[in-house]
């Protein structure tokens, strides 16, 4: 969880593009630039860790009815926000697939596990 006071630097003009908080805060930003010179920012590509990889730094969640992404965000890292860091650790396109099935095991990546990161040995890509 970012502190306050932390994320004021979110409003710092000519920071990042995305808050502290975002799954593309540490995302490379890139520049395409069009026949007329303007100048189009748009941010790379974000790499993630395999799943297996990423196992090691989760716990299991067995799905309670009624239970949704952001009411684990919530649970687990004191953000609804954030439940981008469940879906990044499970194998799903849609978030919602996460809490579909009530009774269903997911991994939850433990706080400082699993960053929503950046390249290396052994990632997949996801956009």
């Amino acid at each position: 969880m970012i502190e306050p006071y932390e994320r004021a630097l979110d409003d710092v003009p000519g920071a990042h593009p995305y808050p502290r908080s975002s799954r593309y805060a540490e995302v490379e930003i890139g520049v395409h630039r069009m026949p007329d010179g303007t100048e189009v920012r748009y941010a790379k590509r974000r790499l993630l860790p395999r799943l297996e990889d990423a196992a090691e730094e989760a716990v299991p969640h067995t799905v309670s009815s009624g239970e949704r992404p952001d009411h684990l965000g919530q649970r687990y890292f004191g953000d609804s926000g954030q439940w981008w860091r469940i879906a990044d650790a499970n194998p799903t396109l849609d978030p919602r697939e996460l809490t579909d099935e009530p009774g269903e095991e997911i991994a939850v990546p433990l706080p400082g596990g699993f960053p929503g990161g950046m390249g290396g040995p052994g990632v997949r890509g996801n956009g």
